[in-house]
């Protein structure tokens, strides 16, 4: 009976995607990865073809991972509130919530440190990162449409920009968490967008 090779798998990606947060995709090597995972370089090449088709193969659980973080705590809002307004900001607190969880600076974000080197990657990978972000711009967008229809907002809006605000919030935060070694960070940074958020709308029905 064969053996699910699924466990090494993911062991690998698991040390790939920690050296390459913390040195960048061109500075780890695959000798690196299969020391850091301890293991065989022939076990390597069994479950990855070469270097690319790691890459691939991170981005598109980190893909997965993400967009199903971004409908869990969705729903998880909608289910505790009727009112639009208020199931946004309860979909950012769950956010905050967790990120106060944090006691080491956030180790960053998979998608930044492939786009920082996106001359190494195929359209194929950098596509994956593009429609992940273009999955949150329209989730958070039609959640801030039907705001806007209940609220009428204290300035002019453009959804598409201040629902993109959200994933800045993140990414900004990563790194001056990681370089100022503040974990606290990224907590800050999305209250500061929940406060945002109340102002535009007047906060709503409370």
């Amino acid at each position: 009976m064969p053996r699910d090779g699924s466990a090494t798998r993911s062991k690998i990606m698991d040390a790939a995607e920690a050296l390459i947060l913390k040195q960048g995709f061109s500075a780890t090597a695959i000798d690196a990865v299969i020391a850091e995972a301890g293991i065989t370089k022939g076990t390597f090449f069994y479950h990855f073809e070469n270097k690319a088709a790691l890459a691939q193969a991170l981005v598109e659980r980190f893909a997965m991972l993400d967009l199903a973080h971004l409908e869990q705590n969705m729903r998880r809002a909608e289910n505790l509130s009727r009112d639009p307004l208020q199931q946004l900001l309860i979909f950012i607190g769950l956010f905050i919530e967790g990120a106060e969880e944090l006691s080491e600076p956030y180790p960053g974000c998979l998608f930044a440190s492939f786009v920082y080197e996106g001359g190494l990657f195929d359209d194929a990978t950098l596509g994956v990162i593009t429609d992940t972000y273009s999955a949150w711009r329209e989730r958070l967008g039609g959640k801030l449409r039907e705001i806007v229809e209940a609220y009428p907002p204290a300035e002019e809006v453009d959804i598409e920009s201040l629902a993109e605000m959200m994933t800045v919030a993140f990414e900004g935060a990563f790194i001056v968490s990681k370089t100022q070694r503040e974990p606290e960070v990224v907590a800050e940074q999305l209250v500061h967008y929940r406060r945002y958020i109340e102002l535009l709308f007047g906060g709503g029905k409370g």
